[in-house]
């Protein structure tokens, strides 16, 4: 139902987003609304389907942000501590921001500098997120993503945004216990969500979800 999200506005969009069901809790849908995409697009920024950011990277759909946000919500709270990985434009980095606030932070790791650079640009354009920048909420750092960032870490959740050859055991060691991940895995031709579940004795599970194409983790 991915098809039928597109909206006119921001607002529209998530409104669609939650009517179709692509949204699911009330914590989601008002952070979504709180970062405008248009922020982080430069062209079609309230279509559902990934767009051109440059530097040979896009911005996913709306509804794989939200997919992403509903996935890790249970490790979401006030306080907690988030790796992004593969934060791009730093659209979904902003997302969960406000989800963890306050008290959270967001880490958000990308190896392209210019993709740094691009996203700190972007979340300058509103005064909350420049707020974050500022306070610490939000920090953008150019690092090789499959090493995660244990200086910061150890982590309630991680969200990888670009395909990985497998599951960097560097990342699973960074989660706090318990923890959760989300990470697209490329397996030949094919590529899939899995979910990571590391639990309070840190025993971890790996759950293959759905199918899915997202751009492949490049390392510097």
């Amino acid at each position: 139902m991915s098809w039928m999200c597109s909206g006119s506005t921001n607002a529209e969009l998530v409104s669609n987003l939650w009517k179709n069901g692509l949204v699911k809790s009330v914590k989601v849908r008002d952070s979504l609304i709180k970062v405008d995409r248009a922020h982080f697009s430069p062209t079609n920024p309230y279509e559902d389907s990934p767009q051109h950011i440059g530097f040979d990277a896009t911005i996913s759909a709306p509804h794989m942000h939200a997919y992403a946000a509903e996935a890790l919500l249970h490790r979401l709270d006030p306080g907690s501590n988030v790796l992004d990985v593969g934060s791009g434009s730093g659209y979904l980095t902003a997302v969960f921001a406000h989800i963890v606030s306050p008290g959270g932070r967001l880490v958000g790791v990308e190896h392209i500098p210019q993709l740094c650079t691009l996203s700190i640009n972007n979340l300058q354009k509103d005064p909350a997120h420049a707020d974050m920048l500022k306070n610490g909420t939000i920090k953008i750092i150019n690092s090789d993503g499959r090493l995660g960032f244990e200086k910061l870490g150890p982590y309630d959740a991680i969200h990888v945004g670009a395909a990985s050859d497998g599951i960097p055991q560097g990342l699973i060691d960074q989660l706090k216990a318990p923890g959760s991940m989300v990470i697209p895995v490329r397996n030949k031709d094919t590529q899939h969500i899995w979910k990571v579940e590391k639990d309070k004795h840190g025993d971890v599970t790996k759950t293959k979800c759905h199918g899915v194409f997202l751009p492949q983790m490049n390392y510097k």
